[in-house]
Protein backbone atom coordinates (compact mmCIF):
# COMPACT_ATOMS: atom_id res chain seq x y z
CA UNK A 1 0.00 0.00 0.00
CA UNK A 2 3.14 2.29 0.77
CA UNK A 3 4.06 1.75 -2.21
CA UNK A 4 1.00 2.14 -4.33
CA UNK A 5 0.98 5.61 -2.64
CA UNK A 6 4.30 6.37 -3.85
CA UNK A 7 3.21 5.89 -7.18
CA UNK A 8 0.74 8.38 -7.24
CA UNK A 9 2.85 10.49 -5.63
CA UNK A 10 5.52 9.92 -8.04
CA UNK A 11 2.78 10.37 -11.16
CA UNK A 12 1.18 13.94 -9.80
CA UNK A 13 4.85 15.18 -9.81
CA UNK A 14 5.34 14.30 -13.31
CA UNK A 15 2.12 16.13 -14.01
CA UNK A 16 2.74 19.06 -12.09
CA UNK A 17 6.18 19.45 -13.74
CA UNK A 18 4.31 19.50 -17.58
CA UNK A 19 2.14 21.95 -16.44
CA UNK A 20 5.11 23.86 -14.98
CA UNK A 21 6.72 23.66 -17.55
CA UNK A 22 4.16 24.06 -20.19
CA UNK A 23 3.82 27.34 -19.26
CA UNK A 24 7.13 28.55 -18.48
CA UNK A 25 8.16 27.67 -22.05
CA UNK A 26 5.58 30.59 -22.94
CA UNK A 27 7.71 33.14 -20.53
CA UNK A 28 5.09 32.90 -17.62
CA UNK A 29 5.57 31.42 -13.96
CA UNK A 30 3.43 29.77 -11.53
CA UNK A 31 3.27 30.07 -8.19
CA UNK A 32 5.18 28.35 -5.35
CA UNK A 33 2.84 25.83 -3.57
CA UNK A 34 2.50 22.49 -2.48
CA UNK A 35 1.67 19.51 -4.53
CA UNK A 36 -1.48 18.99 -2.82
CA UNK A 37 -2.59 22.71 -3.56
CA UNK A 38 -1.73 22.96 -6.90
CA UNK A 39 -4.61 21.99 -8.74
CA UNK A 40 -6.59 25.02 -7.38
CA UNK A 41 -3.57 27.52 -7.17
CA UNK A 42 -2.39 27.37 -10.40
CA UNK A 43 -5.73 27.12 -12.80
CA UNK A 44 -5.76 30.72 -11.88
CA UNK A 45 -2.60 31.78 -12.81
CA UNK A 46 -2.76 29.53 -16.13
CA UNK A 47 -3.12 31.95 -19.14
CA UNK A 48 -6.44 31.19 -20.68
CA UNK A 49 -4.84 30.16 -24.19
CA UNK A 50 -3.65 27.53 -22.42
CA UNK A 51 -6.57 26.09 -20.14
CA UNK A 52 -7.88 23.54 -23.29
CA UNK A 53 -4.53 22.18 -22.97
CA UNK A 54 -3.63 22.05 -19.50
CA UNK A 55 -7.17 22.34 -17.89
CA UNK A 56 -7.75 18.20 -17.99
CA UNK A 57 -4.17 17.69 -16.73
CA UNK A 58 -5.09 19.79 -13.45
CA UNK A 59 -8.26 17.86 -13.07
CA UNK A 60 -5.83 14.48 -13.22
CA UNK A 61 -3.66 15.72 -10.31
CA UNK A 62 -6.90 16.52 -8.61
CA UNK A 63 -7.95 13.03 -8.90
CA UNK A 64 -4.62 11.87 -7.72
CA UNK A 65 -4.78 14.13 -4.93
CA UNK A 66 -8.01 12.82 -3.41
CA UNK A 67 -6.49 9.38 -3.69
CA UNK A 68 -3.60 10.09 -2.24
CA UNK A 69 -5.37 10.91 0.97
CA UNK A 70 -7.38 7.97 0.47
CA UNK A 71 -4.01 6.20 0.65
CA UNK A 72 -3.43 8.45 3.93
CA UNK A 73 -6.29 7.67 5.49
CA UNK A 74 -6.02 4.56 5.51
CA UNK A 75 -2.35 3.97 6.58
CA UNK A 76 -3.19 5.91 9.08
CA UNK A 77 -5.74 3.18 10.37
CA UNK A 78 -3.58 0.70 9.86
CA UNK A 79 -0.91 2.19 12.01
CA UNK A 80 -3.63 2.11 15.08
CA UNK A 81 -5.25 -1.09 14.34
CA UNK A 82 -1.64 -3.14 13.39
CA UNK A 83 1.19 -1.40 14.36
CA UNK A 84 0.90 0.73 18.11
CA UNK A 85 4.26 1.03 18.28
CA UNK A 86 4.53 3.80 15.74
CA UNK A 87 3.21 5.80 18.35
CA UNK A 88 6.29 5.90 20.36
CA UNK A 89 8.31 7.21 16.73
CA UNK A 90 5.50 9.87 15.79
CA UNK A 91 6.40 11.55 18.94
CA UNK A 92 9.40 13.45 17.30
CA UNK A 93 8.15 16.38 15.08
CA UNK A 94 8.26 15.67 11.58
CA UNK A 95 7.52 11.90 11.40
CA UNK A 96 3.92 11.52 10.41
CA UNK A 97 1.95 7.92 10.10
CA UNK A 98 3.92 7.24 6.85
CA UNK A 99 7.39 7.75 8.05
CA UNK A 100 6.44 5.71 10.86
CA UNK A 101 4.82 2.71 9.55
CA UNK A 102 7.62 2.75 7.03
CA UNK A 103 10.73 2.78 9.59
CA UNK A 104 8.21 -0.01 11.57
CA UNK A 105 8.13 -2.49 8.31
CA UNK A 106 11.62 -1.92 7.03
CA UNK A 107 13.20 -2.82 10.37
CA UNK A 108 10.85 -5.09 11.24
CA UNK A 109 12.53 -6.51 14.32
CA UNK A 110 14.00 -3.74 16.18
CA UNK A 111 16.56 -6.24 17.96
CA UNK A 112 18.33 -6.88 15.33
CA UNK A 113 20.22 -4.13 15.58
CA UNK A 114 22.43 -4.38 18.74
CA UNK A 115 23.47 -0.31 18.33
CA UNK A 116 20.70 2.32 17.28
CA UNK A 117 24.27 3.46 15.77
CA UNK A 118 23.98 0.89 13.22
CA UNK A 119 20.02 1.44 11.85
CA UNK A 120 21.93 4.39 10.10
CA UNK A 121 24.20 2.66 8.18
CA UNK A 122 21.69 -0.21 7.52
CA UNK A 123 19.67 2.89 5.68
CA UNK A 124 23.03 3.98 4.03
CA UNK A 125 22.63 7.55 5.57
CA UNK A 126 26.26 7.45 6.09
CA UNK A 127 28.86 8.67 4.41
CA UNK A 128 30.89 6.89 1.53
CA UNK A 129 34.22 5.16 2.73
CA UNK A 130 37.45 5.99 0.96
CA UNK A 131 39.87 3.68 -0.29
CA UNK A 132 41.39 2.81 2.98
CA UNK A 133 37.82 1.67 3.99
CA UNK A 134 37.72 5.05 6.33
CA UNK A 135 34.51 6.97 6.28
CA UNK A 136 34.77 10.57 4.75
CA UNK A 137 32.26 13.37 5.80
CA UNK A 138 32.82 15.01 2.25
CA UNK A 139 31.58 12.35 0.33
CA UNK A 140 28.26 10.97 -0.55
CA UNK A 141 25.98 8.27 0.97
CA UNK A 142 26.86 5.54 -0.44
CA UNK A 143 22.78 5.45 -1.37
CA UNK A 144 22.44 1.69 -0.80
CA UNK A 145 19.59 0.00 1.45
CA UNK A 146 15.92 1.00 1.38
CA UNK A 147 15.80 4.39 -1.18
CA UNK A 148 11.82 4.74 -0.57
CA UNK A 149 12.93 4.94 3.70
CA UNK A 150 16.39 7.23 3.32
CA UNK A 151 13.98 9.57 1.17
CA UNK A 152 11.18 9.91 4.10
CA UNK A 153 14.01 10.46 6.50
CA UNK A 154 15.29 12.74 4.50
CA UNK A 155 12.09 14.91 4.07
CA UNK A 156 11.77 14.94 7.69
CA UNK A 157 14.92 16.14 8.19
CA UNK A 158 14.24 19.44 5.92
CA UNK A 159 10.85 19.61 8.04
CA UNK A 160 12.55 19.97 11.23
CA UNK A 161 15.45 22.55 9.84
CA UNK A 162 12.54 24.05 8.06
CA UNK A 163 10.67 26.96 9.04
CA UNK A 164 8.15 25.21 11.05
CA UNK A 165 10.78 22.52 12.68
CA UNK A 166 10.91 23.32 16.61
CA UNK A 167 14.12 24.46 18.32
CA UNK A 168 15.65 20.50 19.62
CA UNK A 169 18.93 18.57 19.58
CA UNK A 170 17.95 17.81 15.71
CA UNK A 171 17.50 21.21 14.29
CA UNK A 172 20.90 22.51 16.33
CA UNK A 173 22.89 19.71 14.81
CA UNK A 174 21.81 20.47 11.62
CA UNK A 175 22.09 23.67 11.86
CA UNK A 176 25.35 23.62 13.23
CA UNK A 177 26.38 21.56 10.29
CA UNK A 178 24.64 23.98 7.56
CA UNK A 179 26.33 26.89 9.13
CA UNK A 180 29.95 25.66 8.22
CA UNK A 181 29.05 26.05 4.87
CA UNK A 182 31.34 25.28 1.65
CA UNK A 183 29.47 23.45 -1.31
CA UNK A 184 26.10 21.67 -0.90
CA UNK A 185 26.10 22.70 3.18
CA UNK A 186 22.44 22.45 3.34
CA UNK A 187 22.74 18.69 1.97
CA UNK A 188 25.02 17.13 3.77
CA UNK A 189 22.80 18.89 7.05
CA UNK A 190 19.72 17.31 5.99
CA UNK A 191 21.50 13.95 5.36
CA UNK A 192 23.04 13.95 9.32
CA UNK A 193 19.84 15.06 10.62
CA UNK A 194 18.23 12.10 8.46
CA UNK A 195 20.74 9.84 10.32
CA UNK A 196 20.04 11.02 13.51
CA UNK A 197 16.41 10.39 13.20
CA UNK A 198 17.10 6.81 12.00
CA UNK A 199 19.00 6.65 15.76
CA UNK A 200 16.44 8.27 17.15
CA UNK A 201 13.80 6.45 16.06
CA UNK A 202 14.95 3.16 16.54
CA UNK A 203 15.99 3.76 20.28
CA UNK A 204 12.26 5.15 21.14
CA UNK A 205 11.08 2.10 19.69
CA UNK A 206 13.12 -0.53 21.51
CA UNK A 207 13.02 1.99 25.04
CA UNK A 208 9.26 2.91 24.63
CA UNK A 209 10.62 6.24 26.18
CA UNK A 210 9.02 9.89 25.95
CA UNK A 211 10.71 12.02 23.88
CA UNK A 212 12.58 14.69 25.18
CA UNK A 213 12.97 16.72 21.95
CA UNK A 214 16.02 19.08 23.96
CA UNK A 215 17.21 15.84 25.63
CA UNK A 216 21.20 16.85 24.84
CA UNK A 217 20.73 20.19 25.60
CA UNK A 218 19.28 19.87 29.22
CA UNK A 219 22.04 17.51 29.73
CA UNK A 220 24.52 19.85 29.02
CA UNK A 221 23.21 22.13 31.19
CA UNK A 222 23.05 20.26 34.21
CA UNK A 223 26.52 19.37 33.93
CA UNK A 224 27.62 22.72 33.85
CA UNK A 225 25.50 23.85 36.27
Amino acid sequence: MIRSRQALVDCRTQLVNHVRGAVKSFGARLPKCSARSFHKRAKEHIPEAFLPALEPILEQIASLTERIKDYDRRLETICQERYPETELLRQVEGIGPLTALTFVLTLEDPHRFEKSRSVGAYLALVPATNRSRESDPQKRISKEGEEMMRKLLVGSAHYVLGPFGQDSDLRRHGQKIASRGGKNAKKRAAVAVARKLSVLLHRLWVSGEVYDPLHNAHRRADVVA
